[in-house]
């Protein structure tokens, strides 16, 4: 009865893993998805607790490791709090700055 469940467990995480899964564009694998969803999440909650970033006007994606930062800041310090809080977060490979200063 055990063997029954862990095979019949095993073999339906195959055919996920077979059939796939919301892996998007230009990832190989499951494991980097949930790799790059998790670094945006950390880099995401990072900005909710920062009091000097505005994390409702910030937006973050990942892809392979590489964090693109897009959206507004009210400063130029903000932007570059919001790069240097971003390459600090665990997984980060590079950061892409593309956060636009208001006038």
């Amino acid at each position: 009865m055990k063997n029954t469940a862990v095979t019949l467990a095993l073999s339906g995480l195959l055919a996920f893993t077979a059939v796939g899964c919301a892996v998007t564009r230009d990832q190989s694998t499951v494991g980097e998805y949930v790799d790059d969803a998790t670094i945006t999440t950390r880099v995401k909650a990072k900005f909710a607790e920062d009091p000097k970033v505005s994390a409702m006007a910030i937006n973050v994606e990942t892809l392979k490791g590489v964090v693109q930062l897009s959206g507004f800041a009210k400063s130029t310090a903000e932007k570059s709090h919001a790069e240097g809080i971003a390459r600090a977060t665990a997984g980060v490979r590079s950061v892409s700055n593309d956060i636009v200063v208001k006038p």
